[in-house]
């Protein structure tokens, strides 16, 4: 038995927040922030929007496209960095507006890597005879603890939300094979630092910024563009296949030179690459998923090609899948 994406999902705010603008707020410029980044511009929610209102959105697509009610979901993981609230689980939310009144629900952060952890975790609860229909969910909404006086930091983050329902299926189709990892070593590289037991909230951590992401882009930068390529390397070799057998690479949208340094190495060329950073930025666990909906929705994807698919993010954490796209016929 496989899981397999039944149906898929995304959320985007309509309002955006481009390079000219954050000029205006920052020591930047539209030609620094492409050269370094290959981002363009980045959607922003709303005040009167929350994570769970992108999730429920992307949702409702993914479940529409796999044909199923909410009612029938056996478990709905959220991964998050930020959810409505420190607790309850933004899944928990999620569940009861949507009326999946059967579904346990759970949050999961694991930064940008959240949405493959997320995927790896489904994809093992549908080995239990007790779940059928699990959906997975990758929501930020980075904005809110984006800090726009941090030139090196508040041009990369946007918000947005993505989904996918996933089943079990005993055809060809679905997840080959799907690793998830970690280095705690490099903890202090990308965190946001206060809000939790270590550094309660305070009227001094609010004043010194420290409810914002703060990031070592250097460490992070060489942190990336090696795990990118084994974490492929890995994949592909277990399940004995190479990148000639690849249809489609979709990243993590984080900076596209560490994108380009991933499909340098591959030897993967741009029509086999999802990159949509240049109009979204990194949405941290929303952009796999994202990325994923839309090449779907474009046609990038047909029954049979083979998606690899990699992340990275803080904790530090990364992870992967190869995936047959396709579902059985009979709809399992």
């Amino acid at each position: 038995m496989k899981a397999q994406i039944l149906g898929w999902g995304h959320a985007l705010p309509e309002k955006f927040l481009g390079n000219t603008d954050l000029e205006k707020m920052v020591d930047t410029n539209d030609q620094w922030i492409i050269e370094r980044t290959g981002i363009h511009r980045r959607h922003i929610a709303d005040q009167n929007t929350s994570t769970s209102d992108l999730c429920c959105e992307a949702a409702s697509m993914a479940l529409s496209k796999a044909g199923i009610s909410a009612e029938q979901l056996d478990l709905i993981i959220v991964a998050t960095a930020t959810p409505d609230m420190v607790f309850p689980a933004t899944a928990c939310i999620v569940q009861a507006r949507l009326g999946a009144s059967k579904a346990a629900a759970f949050d999961l952060e694991a930064g940008c890597s959240g949405f493959v952890y997320a995927l790896n975790v489904g994809e093992k609860f549908l080995l239990s005879p007790n779940f059928h229909y699990v959906l997975i969910i990758g929501a930020e909404i980075l904005s809110r603890i984006v800090d726009y006086t941090d030139r090196n930091t508040c041009v990369l983050f946007g918000d947005g939300a993505g989904a996918t329902v996933l089943g079990s299926g005993s055809d060809d189709y679905g997840i080959l094979t799907s690793s998830i990892g970690s280095d705690g070593n490099g903890a202090d590289l990308l965190k946001m630092p206060a809000g939790g037991s270590n550094i309660p909230a305070s009227f001094e951590t609010v004043e010194n910024h420290l409810h914002y992401i703060k990031m070592n882009g250097k460490e992070v930068f060489r942190f990336a563009s090696k795990i990118m390529g084994q974490i492929c390397d890995e994949l592909l070799t277990c399940c004995g296949l190479s990148y000639a057998d690849v249809d489609l690479f979709v990243p993590h949208q984080a900076n596209f030179r560490i994108i380009q340094t991933a499909m340098k190495r591959m030897n993967i060329g741009m029509e086999k690459t999802v990159i949509n950073l240049n109009e979204y930025g990194n949405m941290s666990a929303a952009s796999v998923p994202v990325a994923l909906s839309q090449a779907a929705e474009q046609g990038r994807l047909k029954s049979g090609d083979l998606v690899l698919t990699a992340a990275f993010g803080a904790g530090l954490t990364y992870g992967g899948a190869i995936i047959r796209w396709g579902r059985d016929e009979n709809g399992i």
